[in-house]
């Protein structure tokens, strides 16, 4: 029984676990007749350009399958690169990152090469349900890609790093960035190994880094020290985070950004049913600082955005509380706290 934690020492250390999660927070939060809004990530960008949030720019969308073999010359217009996503997908599954081509031939973010038949088998998957919630017919969305910030570029393997914010009725309580790595194909996805670093919700400086679950100090292809991130505009990416509340009307969600270099913080989707690992990567929980939001009086919540960051800069600045590290490890597992 060494090393065994109770659901209820978790819940002392602050640790939300995923039932806890479902039910207070998902359950009580986000009315479910809203969940298509960020479910398909069309209906999201759609959402975000009315109130004037940037996104990537739509190239094409592939909705049936006579189309698939029509697309390779809208393909071969995209000199810069292009991403390739359903937009019904989840946990990074089904999107593809292309940042040069020659011809029929392209290469990926990884550094891998795929042709255009690859692509085109891709799509035909992507439409029929391979990559989508419940394995529904879906539809795939060509996007530019986002050209990296010169500055996070240094910390990431090829791909893109993107930003994660927590945002708890419109308070943004928890951050972190994902950094690709070659494990994960050049993606910035956890799950599939890239590396996640904590991010103090005060000032965006790294506070802990972790790869699969477990604490690092480098990044583990280009060896950068990962204690020396510092994300730019950090008032800004948590200003987006904050408007995605009042966008979407969900009280508890997560919002993916990356940071463009002209246009600043650009959103990517948003996440109804955002993940735990975010505590991993922090080296803290998320329920102290939920339940100080949950007990806002409603004329709190009536806040401008700017005033709403403030206070949660205020509240969550790092070091606050902080459980030992080591017992974060367990907060995959942990069904129930």
């Amino acid at each position: 029984m060494s090393g065994f934690i109770w659901p209820w020492q978790l819940a002392e250390k602050g640790i939300l676990g995923m039932n806890r999660r479902n039910v207070n927070y998902i359950g009580r939060y986000n009315p479910r007749h809203l969940f298509p809004t960020v479910d398909n990530k069309l209906k999201t960008k759609l959402l975000a350009q009315q109130a004037g949030i940037p996104t990537p720019e739509l190239l094409a969308t592939i909705c049936h399958q006579h189309d698939v073999m029509n697309f390779a010359s809208v393909l071969h217009q995209q000199s810069n690169g292009f991403v390739l996503k359903p937009a019904n997908g989840s946990a990074g599954k089904g999107i593809v990152v292309i940042t040069e081509q020659q011809d029929d031939v392209f290469l990926k973010a990884s550094g891998s090469v795929v042709t255009l038949h690859d692509l085109q088998r891709h799509v035909s998957n992507t439409l029929s349900g391979l990559h989508s919630l419940g394995g529904r017919p879906d539809v795939a969305l060509l996007e530019e890609r986002i050209a990296v910030n010169d500055y996070l570029a240094q910390f990431a393997h090829e791909g893109l790093p993107d930003i994660r914010v927590i945002v708890c009725r419109g308070f943004p309580v928890m951050a972190m960035v994902r950094l690709p790595t070659r494990a994960s194909d050049g993606k910035a996805n956890l799950h599939q190994g890239a590396v996640g670093v904590g991010l103090d919700i005060a000032t965006g400086i790294a506070l802990n880094a972790v790869q699969f679950g477990k604490e690092i100090t480098l990044h583990p292809d280009n060896g950068r020290c990962l204690a020396s991130l510092r994300i730019p505009q950090w008032q800004s990416v948590l200003a987006v985070a904050a408007r995605c509340h009042d966008l979407t009307g969900l009280g508890y969600l997560g919002v993916d950004l990356v940071l463009d270099d002209q246009k600043g913080p650009v959103l990517l989707e948003l996440n109804a049913r955002p993940g735990l690992a975010i505590q991993v990567a922090n080296g803290v929980g998320l329920l102290h600082r939920l339940q100080r939001v949950d007990a806002l009086s409603r004329h709190s919540l009536r806040m401008p955005v700017a005033e709403r960051v403030a206070c949660s800069q205020t509240w969550f600045a790092a070091y606050s509380s902080s459980p030992s590290k080591p017992e974060l490890s367990v907060l995959v597992d942990a069904k129930s706290a």
